[in-house]
This record gives structure tokens, C-alpha cells and sequence, in this order.
């Protein structure tokens, strides 16, 4: 028993860029707006950690020095058994000068030291503390948390020390951040509204090519933008320019192939009716009708209706009459109508494919039913019959022009193989397409999905 080969794994590289793909943006608004804001943001980042960081390292430490001398001065002017009195008087001094309070507590033991220091400020004081005084102490944060509080075991007692916590921080840390923070903002949206405008010519671009697509126009669409932009802008016109140019030729051509054609196939009508009646005569008079039919189903068909402008069409009303026109040529037909909806709609051609799919059914069923679905996107206008149906194998092919799948020459069974490649020809024209699949009356299901 043969093994079917295992896929090729990705590798590691693919993988990751894989992963990474998942996590951008997928308009490019959002990746222009990556392209430049992530390097803004890494360069403060960078410079924050570089300069930022070291500098208010060495402001912090410069101000617990301070703090930490400025304690030791107070402790060397009570030491000598100082009376209460005058270690108040020198405990208000150094009030005044430094906004330092003291406190001193007589024959009290310090206890277990070690408490938890919570912020930079305070692992730095107690870094110059520990490197300028020789005594054991403790530092915590007071109640309100806009104090630290030290206590130092002297000799004869506890010496407490209220220290506001401005003087281990510098609050222009703060403002740092907030002008960072605020900076990112601005050139942010700085950098929005000048990529929205930017992107708005790509995006005119898009809408005026997909409304092309769909067999409309889009008037006063010029070239906008940069120089790339107005390139591709400027390049899309001549293309435009070049279809229709194109299919006007072609429709022109056509309707001179037209009437040379039926000139002479009205020419050999006439004679051969000033011929008389006869077997042989009948038979070139049905050659004769089949041949103009056939020239008039492939001027159709290659002339596509091309110069035909698409106008805003009320559905509802539209297939009331394709319905009634179908009706009068014997066709038994149900019609769910539609709400009234608009739709911008090349009449003419799409009245030809919808006959062409009714024509196509009454031919081959009983029974037929005409209804439309929509949805947020497309409106369907859909054709059920209870005929024999279309294989599935078959179904691509039968929509390719000239094809029959009934090879009789008899043109009210067999047709001349372009009704269905007219009607996608038409459908895609409005930007569409025919799909054909299996109907629920048992015969053959038409799909016309038209974009809104």
C-alpha cells in the first residue's frame, strides 16, 4: 500500500513571518501608519532609556546625598547629651533650612531592621545612608505617601526623621513623560491626517476602477495624489479610454457586417418567394430563417450591448415587465416581486439575458418561477424550472458560445447555442456573473448575482 507523501513543512522563517503577518494591518492605512509611528516611538524609547534613564539615576542619587548629609549634620550637632531643649531648638533650624522634621526618642530601640523600601527614592537614600552613617536604620513611607520616614539608632535613643518625598524626586521626571507622551500624540495625528490624505487618491482610484468593472461611470474622476499615483490614475484612463474606443469599433463594424449580411439574405428571400411553393423551396426558405437568426444571435452576442449606459432602474417594476413580455409568448411563469429597490442597470442587455433565461426554460419545462435574493452585497435574480436540468459535468460548457447540448438543427428545441453566453456576457458586464446549479423545482436553477 502506496503512502501519499507528506506535505513539506514550513520552516522557521516562514513560520515566523507567517505569525507575523497575522498581527498587521491589512489596509495599508494601517501598515503606512506602523511604518511610521513604531520607528517614532522605539527612537523615544531608545533615547528615554539611554539618557533619560542614566540622568535621573544621577539626579536621584545627587539628592539622597544631600538628604543623607543633611541628616548627618543634624546628628552631629545633638550628639554630646544634649538637653531636650536645645535638641529642639537645633531639630527647628534644621526644619527651616532643609523642610526636614526631626524627632528624637529617648532610650527607645530601634528593633529588627531590613522593612520594605518601595521606590527608587528610597533605595537610593538608604544606599547614601549606608555609606555615609554608621548606624542601623529603617525607612518606610508615612500614611499619607508624600513623606518617607527614617529612623536612626543612635546611642541614647531613636531619631526619627520626616522627609518630604519631593526631595528624592525630581517632578520634571513627570513632565518628561507627559511631554513624551503628548509629542507621540500630536505627531501621530499629525501623521494620520497627512496619510489619510495621501491614501484618499488611492482610494478614488479603487472606487473608480471597481465601478468600471461594473459597467459604470464615475464622472470627474482626474488624476490626484502623488507623481505614482497620478501615473497609475492617468494610466487607468487611457485604459478606459482604449475599451471603449474598442467597443465602439467593434459595435460599429458589427452593424455594417449587419446590414451587409441581410441585404442579401432579404435579396434571396424575395426570389425565392417569386419561386412558388415546392419541398425543395420550403427547405431553402426554413435555411434562409435559420441563417438570419443565427446572424442576429451573434450580432447580439458579440455586440454585448456596449454602448448602452447603465441608469438607475427600479428592480420591481423592471421585472414586471421582462415577466409580463415572457407571459404574452406563453411562458408560465411565478414571479415573487421584490421591494422596490434601484439598481443601476444597463436595461436593454439586462432585459435580453433575463429573456434568454425564461426563453431558454419555457423551451425546456412546464413550469418556471422568476424570484430575487438579496444580501448586503448583491441582489440575485434567480430562474427555477422543473425541466430536465443541465448535468453538472455539462454546465460550464453549455455556457460557452455556439455549444448545444441538443444537437437537433430544429431551433425551437436546440436554439443556436448563445442564449446562455449572452446572458453571462451581460452579467458580467454589470459586474456579475451567471451561475447554474440544481433547481429545488427539479429542473435547472439560472443565478444572475448583480453587485449593489
Amino acid at each position: 500500500m502506496m503512502r501519499t507523501p507528506a506535505l513539506p513543512r514550513l520552516s522557521t522563517p516562514l513560520r515566523l513571518r507567517a505569525r507575523i503577518k497575522r498581527f498587521l494591518p491589512r489596509t495599508l492605512f494601517g501598515r503606512a501608519l506602523v511604518i511610521i509611528v513604531t520607528p517614532m516611538i522605539l527612537a523615544q524609547a531608545i533615547s528615554t532609556y539611554v539618557f533619560f534613564g542614566r540622568h535621573i539615576d544621577v539626579i536621584t542619587t545627587t539628592m539622597a546625598r544631600t538628604v543623607s548629609g543633611e541628616i548627618g549634620l543634624t546628628i552631629d550637632e545633638i550628639a554630646g547629651g544634649m538637653t531636650p531643649v536645645a535638641r529642639g531648638a537645633v531639630f527647628g533650624r534644621a526644619q527651616r533650612n532643609t523642610g526636614l522634621i526631626y524627632t528624637f526618642d529617648p532610650g527607645v530601640e530601634l528593633g529588627p531592621t531590613g522593612g520594605d523600601i518601595l521606590d527608587e527614592g528610597q533605595r537610593a537614600l538608604a544606599r547614601a545612608i549606608r555609606a555615609s552613617q554608621p548606624y542601623d536604620f529603617t525607612i518606610q513611607s508615612a500614611n499619607d505617601n508624600d513623606t518617607d520616614l527614617v529612623r536612626m539608632q543612635l546611642s541614647d535613643g531613636v531619631l526619627s526623621v520626616e522627609v518630604p518625598s519631593k526631595r528624592l524626586s525630581s517632578f520634571t521626571t513627570n513632565l518628561f513623560y507627559l511631554s513624551m507622551l503628548g509629542s507621540t500624540i500630536i505627531l501621530s495625528a499629525v501623521a494620520i491626517i497627512f496619510m489619510r490624505n495621501q491614501l484618499r487618491p488611492i482610494r478614488r482610484l479603487a472606487v473608480a476602477a471597481d465601478r468600471f468593472g461594473k459597467g459604470r461611470d464615475m464622472p470627474g474622476f482626474r488624476p490626484h495624489g502623488a507623481e505614482e499615483i497620478r501615473q497609475a490614475a492617468e494610466a487607468f484612463i487611457d485604459m478606459r479610454d482604449r475599451i471603449r474606443r474598442q467597443i465602439q469599433q467593434r459595435t460599429e463594424m458589427l452593424a455594417g457586417v449587419s446590414h451587409d449580411l441581410r441585404t442579401p439574405l432579404t435579396r434571396m428571400k424575395l426570389q425565392l418567394a417569386m419561386l412558388g411553393d415546392g419541398p425543395d423551396i420550403d427547405e431553402l426558405r426554413t435555411d434562409v430563417d435559420e441563417m438570419r437568426q443565427m446572424i442576429d444571435a451573434y450580432l447580439a452576442f458579440a455586440r454585448g450591448e456596449g454602448t448602452e449606459e447603465a441608469t438607475p432602474t427600479d428592480l420591481a417594476a423592471f421585472l414586471e415587465e421582462v415577466v409580463v413580455a415572457a407571459r404574452r409568448e406563453g411562458a408560465d411563469i411565478a414571479f415573487d416581486a421584490p421591494e422596490s429597490h434601484v439598481l443601476p442597470l444597463r436595461r436593454e442587455a439586462m432585459r435580453r439575458c433575463l429573456a434568454n433565461l425564461l426563453s431558454n426554460a419555457r423551451r425546456h419545462a412546464r413550469h418556471i418561477r422568476l424570484s430575487v435574493i438579496q444580501d448586503d452585497s448583491a441582489v440575485a435574480l434567480v430562474v427555477d424550472d422543473d425541466g430536465p436540468g443541465i448535468p453538472p459535468a455539462q454546465r460550464e460548457e453549455a455556457m460557452k458560445p455556439f455549444v448545444r447540448l441538443d444537437e437537433s438543427r430544429n431551433q425551437e428545441t436546440g436554439g443556436t447555442g448563445l442564449g446562455l453566453a449572452i446572458a453571462r456576457d451581460v452579467a458580467r458586464r454589470h459586474g456579475g456573473d451567471l451561475v447554474l446549479s440544481t433547481s429545488p423545482m427539479g429542473g435547472l436553477r439560472c443565478t444572475v448575482r448583480l453587485p449593489l
